[in-house]
């Protein structure tokens, strides 16, 4: 029987609606600079849109010289809900959004199912935000594709992450895009300043992030170790918090838009 991944933050994270959803996304679309031409792997937040969806879109507005060519997303991302260790891959056959279906790439899931951190475990995919909101601007901006979600561990070892993204990252029909929100709750001075070092500590691709910086500073660091075994260099596009777009300033969340080409 065909299994589908429902959305499971539609009406919350981002809206319900087709057509408003497709509108919001378009609008913070329509607000990008290119400053990247080719990006290889791009770096996004995962708060509601109202919060992260403008530094979200300046990572995806940098994907229109390969919007034709891109047939493959590798999207990875932490778990926030179920503890686990190693990486998770889901069983279902397609996810879903508003703007509608995409489906899973079971020949990558098999490719990397035999690498021994790898599992399927539907449970980790049900609630995990992280992957889902991303949907939306990857359907908008590439239309159609095939997605392999990942979801990391809170026990994952970064070599794991690299050696599952080097068995991937083969060919240009490839994105690959990391999920993280930068540092949490933190007043509006504090978290700018953790903020502004985490950036430098991703621009020198020194993979040594902790929790506290990102929460998804596991398949972060992976990005990073391939990143420099490839010679590629990144871009910091923008950086914001939720004090800047509509959130009170004394409990912030981290945000930054990273592309890598």
């Amino acid at each position: 029987m065909y299994s589908v991944r429902e959305p499971a933050y539609a009406g919350s994270f981002y809206p319900e609606d087709a057509e408003e959803l497709r509108n919001m996304v378009n609008g913070f679309l329509a607000d990008v600079e290119p400053q990247v031409e080719r990006p290889l792997a791009l770096v996004v937040p995962h708060a509601g849109y109202v919060y992260s969806g403008a530094i979200a879109a300046q990572a995806y507005g940098q994907l229109a010289a390969r919007r034709k060519e891109i047939e493959r997303v590798i999207l990875i991302g932490p778990t926030h809900h179920v503890p686990f260790e190693g990486l998770a891959l889901t069983p279902k056959e397609a996810y879903t959004t508003p703007l509608g279906e995409i489906r899973i790439d079971r020949v990558s899931s098999m490719k990397i199912e035999k690498l021994e951190p790898v599992q399927s475990l539907e449970i980790v995919h049900r609630m995990e935000h992280s992957l889902e909101v991303q949907l939306p601007f990857l359907q908008t901006v590439l239309g159609d594709f095939r997605l392999l979600p990942i979801v990391v561990g809170n026990e994952s070892f970064v070599e794991d992450v690299a050696d599952v993204l080097n068995e991937l990252w083969d060919d240009k029909e490839t994105l690959i895009v990391v999920s993280t929100d930068l540092s949490h709750f933190h007043d509006y001075e504090e978290a700018v300043k953790i903020d502004a070092d985490t950036t430098r500590i991703i621009e020198n691709m020194s993979e040594d992030l902790q929790p506290q910086q990102a929460c998804g500073c596991r398949p972060l660091n992976g990005l990073m170790m391939v990143a420099q075994e490839r010679g590629l260099e990144v871009t910091t596009l923008a950086t914001a918090n939720s004090g800047d777009t509509g959130g009170p300033k004394d409990r912030v969340v981290g945000y930054g838009a990273y592309a890598f080409s």
